[in-house]
């Protein structure tokens, strides 16, 4: 390989790394939402990976049934989440063509 050839996919690379990294700083402001029991619980959660808000209905919150009101919570929260994880997937494949590159951009470094 030339060295020239070298330094064409050596830019390439780093050009898609930035492109990369400011697709993951862009889904940090974009959000996703999920909700369970039919809507009486609401999570908002962004790209980071972080939940953004959480709107509980007042008539879901029974102190006799605190356990149901939880699996509420992390239903809707792990659905946001999960669709999180999901935009950020779907806008590194666009950038990728779909190819997975091993230790680069994904989610790997945001969810763990």
């Amino acid at each position: 390989m030339s060295k020239k050839m070298l330094g064409d996919i050596m830019r390439e690379a780093q050009k898609l790394q930035a492109e990369m990294q400011r697709l993951q700083a862009e889904a940090k402001t974009k959000t996703v939402e999920a909700t369970s029991g039919g809507g009486m619980v609401t999570v908002v959660a962004n790209g980071g990976g972080e939940i953004v808000s959480l709107k509980i209905e007042k008539d879901v919150v029974n102190p006799e049934d605190v356990e149901m009101l939880q699996d509420l919570i992390l239903a809707a929260a792990n659905e946001a989440l999960r669709r999180a994880h999901q935009m950020v997937n779907d806008e590194m494949a666009k950038l990728t063509g779909g190819l997975q590159i091993p230790g680069i951009g994904g989610l790997g470094n945001i969810f763990g």
